[in-house]
């Protein structure tokens, strides 16, 4: 009977431990590469400016705040699809007709899903923006109501479908 014996050399011990830190390596860089390709990582455009200009962005809000307006959002289906319903009413719950209303509805993880919205008037401060088909899940609504020289910016979570 022929018993070989092995024997470990230094050279085992070098190839194992490169192997070891090469699949960690590996590992590490496939995981950074799908985390980069998956999240743009600024969910915000501009944040950088918009931090420096923060002390006009809360003098506005304060003008916001003394001008009393509100806005509800609802999103609902009827039988031409999914439709935004705003509205926009005033300190003591009159309706602020009349206003411009620009927004966008937002995919918070997939901004290729996000889309503009055009709203018409309904009348009695509703304005609707229909939005044909929705991906179901949770959407961000920003907006902005403007009349004359007033404005109300605002924001909403939704979720679609309703339930």
């Amino acid at each position: 009977m022929n018993t070989a014996t092995f024997e470990i050399r230094g050279w085992h011990v070098l190839v194992t431990i490169l192997a070891f830190f090469a699949t960690i390596i590996g590992v590490n860089v496939t995981f950074a590469v799908l985390a980069v390709q998956s999240f743009p990582g600024e969910d915000v455009r501009r944040s950088y400016l918009q931090g420096l200009n923060y002390n006009e962005t809360l003098a506005e809000r304060r003008e916001q705040a003394a001008l009393g307006w509100r806005a509800t959002t609802e999103l609902r289906s009827d039988n031409q699809g999914a439709a935004l319903v705003v509205v926009v009413s005033g300190r003591d719950a009159e309706a602020i007709s009349g206003a411009t209303i620009t927004g966008e509805l937002e995919w918070p993880t997939n901004s290729q899903l996000d889309r503009a919205l055009t709203f018409e008037s309904q009348g009695g401060g509703r304005y609707i923006a229909r939005l044909d088909t929705l991906t179901a899940g949770r959407w961000r609504l920003r907006a902005r109501a403007e009349r004359g020289a007033d404005a109300l910016d605002f924001e909403s979570e939704l979720t679609w479908p309703t339930h």
